[in-house]
């Protein structure tokens, strides 16, 4: 199948949610290139204004709350939202938006998802394209996050095996049957490749159920903040806490 308009395959992944959405790029104000979130005095600002948000909502000082820490919350954000819209457009139509990274923008905001906007973003069919969000958009990122915040592949990569297990956990919520399906395919194929290889494990507690949970082999760090806790998928959540987590989630 040739290369198609990816609009909507995009508009039906939005419909699941504000994380699953990329909008067309519109005449508003503000709107940035994508490029310039490779560049590290960028994604600098970014983990900057993170920090401040968590500051303002956990009420501790500044020095319990490390740069680090924060760079790696901010980078599994942003995962999200750049793996999140191509997953849920595949699963939902077949159709995989082809993630030009000359053909999107982003607008800073202080919290909650970042916008991001598209133009004249093509799409193609077959599971060769489902790496496209992590090869063009994803890696280069990582690449700097790493650098300039000196945080371990590890911790980098296993943020985007998060980003992708919260993202089919959420299709199944919102799309059960045969996206969801699909989704737990796409994910697990990206799983037992590199880069992503070793970094987490989706499982499916009940086989009748379409509700599938991710289990990192590594930590996001978020723990380090004081009263922060450990993720869901964290490796260092105890398996008896987790699998309580899963079955409450199932019985709803």
């Amino acid at each position: 199948m040739p290369e198609v308009d990816a609009g909507p395959a995009l508009r039906a992944a939005a419909r699941l949610g504000p994380y699953f959405a990329w909008q067309p790029l519109d005449a508003e104000p503000g709107w940035r290139p994508f490029g310039e979130l490779l560049d590290p005095a960028v994604v600098a600002e970014r983990v900057e204004a993170g920090r401040r948000v968590l500051l303002r909502m956990s009420g501790l000082r500044r020095d319990e709350i490390g740069e680090r820490v924060v760079a790696s919350t901010i980078f599994l954000g942003l995962a999200s939202r750049l793996v999140s819209p191509v997953l849920a457009a595949a699963a939902l139509t077949g159709l995989v938006p082809l993630a030009d990274p000359g053909r999107l923008w982003w607008r800073p905001v202080e919290s909650g998802p970042m916008p991001i906007a598209y133009d004249g973003l093509g799409a193609a069919a077959g599971s060769g394209h489902d790496r496209t969000a992590i090869d063009q958009l994803v890696r280069p990122m990582l690449e700097v996050f790493r650098h300039r915040f000196v945080l371990s592949p590890q911790v980098l990569w296993g943020n985007v095996a998060s980003a992708l297990g919260g993202a089919v956990g959420m299709i199944a919520g919102n799309a059960p049957g045969r996206a969801a399906e699909r989704a737990a395919t796409i994910v697990t194929g990206l799983l037992a490749e590199p880069p992503l290889a070793g970094m987490a494990t989706l499982h499916r507690p009940d086989p009748h159920r379409a509700r599938w949970f991710l289990v990192r082999d590594n930590c996001c760090l978020y723990y380090r903040i004081p009263g922060g806790g450990t993720c869901g998928d964290c490796v260092l959540t105890p398996e008896v806490v987790r699998r309580e987590q899963w079955q409450r989630l199932l019985s709803r």
